[in-house]
């Protein structure tokens, strides 16, 4: 009688269940005919560790990615300025002299009608000109402020004259 009563209560305890999850797994080890189930899972401690660590991964791989993306427009923007500086020298030297403010940057591919030593490609490696990191194109400017012959102007990620840190206006006569 003592080991039916055993038993009994052995078996109402391998039916007993644990945790949160509904993920069913069977003890290891255990004799039982019946077999013991028990439900497994987090706790909701350990999943609120798990939710703060990402997010603060998150926060520091964001916030790099951002800085990283900005970094990497103003140094796009930098590149293209020298290398329309250069051809707009280049087409000085080849025609005697500098493409007025009408004319532009577009005398770089397209020849205008008083140029007689024009390249045959024109002065870059491509057809259209080149925007600035924010996909903006560049301002020509004829005897600026500055005292050189000319400047190439961008406005920076906001467009705007003007501006700090990533706002600020890039000039070629800078980036050389």
């Amino acid at each position: 009688m003592k080991e039916k009563k055993k038993n009994i209560r052995w078996i109402r305890q391998a039916h007993h269940k644990y945790g949160f999850t509904p993920l069913e797994v069977h003890q290891i080890g255990e004799t039982s005919p019946l077999g013991r189930l028990f439900l497994t899972g987090f706790t909701m401690v350990e999943l609120m560790a798990v939710l703060i660590i990402l997010g603060l991964l998150m926060a520091v791989v964001v916030r790099n990615f951002v800085g990283q993306t900005d970094r990497a427009r103003v140094i796009t923007t930098k590149a293209n300025l020298k290398i329309l500086h250069l051809a707009v020298n280049q087409f000085k030297m080849d025609t005697g002299r500098f493409p007025n403010e009408d004319e532009g940057l577009s005398v770089l591919i397209v020849p205008p009608d008083d140029v007689v030593n024009y390249p045959p490609d024109g002065y870059l490696d491509t057809t259209d000109l080149p925007p600035d990191g924010w996909g903006r194109d560049f301002v020509y400017i004829l005897y600026p402020e500055s005292g050189k012959s000319f400047a190439i102007k961008s406005y920076g990620a906001d467009g705007e004259e003007g501006g700090e840190s990533y706002d600020t206006d890039l000039l070629s006569t800078d980036a050389n």
